[in-house]
Order: C-alpha cells, then structure tokens, then sequence
C-alpha cells in the first residue's frame, strides 16, 4: 500500500523539525529518498533526521564525499547519509559498500539508483516559483540558472553536475536557511509505514491518503505554528 501526504514548512526551523519527527520514527534497514533542487532543504530536513535518531553531527552534505555515516549516541541505528546526485548507476553506488541492513539510510536524489525493497519514503521538497532567480542574483551570472540536469533523471530546475553549481557546501546551506515556505510531498510505501506513522509525522492538521485517494484523515494541508519554530540543537 502507499500512503501519501503534502505539507507546508515555513522556514528552515520547521523543515529541521519535520526531519526530526521522521527521524524518530526510523530503525534500522529503513531508506528515506529525498528529492529537491539545490537549496530546498534536504540537508536541513535530514539534520532534523540525525536530530530525531540521536546520532553524532554535525550531519553535513556530503556531495564530495557521497556518504557520511553517523554513529548512533543513544544505541539506536546510525545514520547513513548519501548524495548520488553524481552517481550515473546503482553499480556506483554498490561500490560505496553501505550498511542498509544495520542502518536507517537518507539518500538524496537516490530514485531509480537505490534497492526499494518493500518499504521506504520518499520526500519531495519543492521551493516556491521565482526563489532560483533571487538566489542566483545574489550568486552573479556564473551559476548556471535555470539549466538542466541533462537528462540525469534529476528534477527540474536544478542546474547541471559542474564545480560550483552541485557543489559548495556552503552556499548550499546558505540557500537552505532562505526564509521562504517550502511544499514537501511524503509517500509512504509498504507494510513498513501506515497511515497513523504517516500521521504522526505531518501532524494532526495534515492531510494523508492511499494511492487510491482516499483520505485518511480529512485536514487542510498542514502548516505548523510558530509556536515550534525554535532550532532544535543536535542530538539528544
């Protein structure tokens, strides 16, 4: 069965947050797939999932390094965190030589590279219209705007695999804290995950359904107050 649900994250705080109660629901052997253009957040969301697991940061994007593992502090599964957005085959990434089974795995721009299995998530973070303009005034012309992932199966709008434009932690992060809302679309598949985790996860406002479309629980699309938008400090 797959369960899906879409919510709304005002700030990097919330995302952070959203990682976090996801996190607190992993073990080990579970794959979480994120997809976002650069910026969007999947390093904040999965800080907040290192957050919820209790594992030692600090949690990074580790596109030059492909995958970071992060012990657990508080004997739960570590945290594998990959980025195979240069990976072109699952061979590659078979290469890396990951613990799935004794880990709980994030893997960004994982799709169509990495064994589903079964169960997983799967996260979409979508940035509102117009914030790749902002950031790429504030970057000069040399960041490549608006091209495409070149037919990589990457989503649109994220700009070609070159130096500098996949590439600086650091001005990806700095992307990541723009205070702009940001859609996030879940699917939950497989036995692993049921509507009332789902639940949990979107929180009570949040709108879930089957892939049939039917609901499971009747709400407008959850955005969380400002009452839990303060950070969330790393670990437990």
């Amino acid at each position: 069965m797959t369960i899906e649900a879409k919510i709304t994250v005002a700030d990097p705080s919330e995302m952070r947050q959203l990682g976090r109660r996801i996190g607190e629901l992993l073990r080990a052997a579970d794959l979480v797939l994120l997809t976002g253009e650069l910026g969007a957040g999947k390093t904040t969301l999965t800080r907040g999932i290192g957050d919820g697991l209790g594992v030692r940061g600090p949690v990074t994007s580790p596109t030059f390094v492909l995958a970071r593992t992060h012990p657990s502090t508080v004997g739960g599964p570590k945290l594998v965190h990959i980025d195979a957005y240069r990976l072109e085959t699952s061979a590659e990434l078979e290469d890396l030589d990951i613990d799935f089974a004794n880990s709980a795995v994030v893997a960004e721009w994982g799709d169509g590279l990495l064994e589903t299995g079964d169960s997983y998530l799967r996260l979409v973070i979508t940035r509102p219209t117009g914030a790749d303009e902002v950031i790429a005034a504030g970057e000069g012309s040399s960041a490549g705007e608006g091209s495409s992932a070149g037919g990589s199966g990457k989503a649109p709008g994220v700009p070609g695999d070159a130096a500098g434009e996949h590439g600086g932690e650091a001005n990806e992060d700095a992307d990541e804290e723009l205070i702009e809302p940001r859609t996030v679309e879940i699917t939950a598949a497989g036995p692993r995950w049921t509507a009332a985790a789902l639940q949990q996860i979107v929180g009570d406002s949040g709108e879930t359904a089957t892939a049939g479309g039917q609901n499971q629980t009747c709400g407008a699309e959850h955005n969380h107050a400002a009452s839990e938008n303060s950070e969330v400090p790393d670990g437990r």
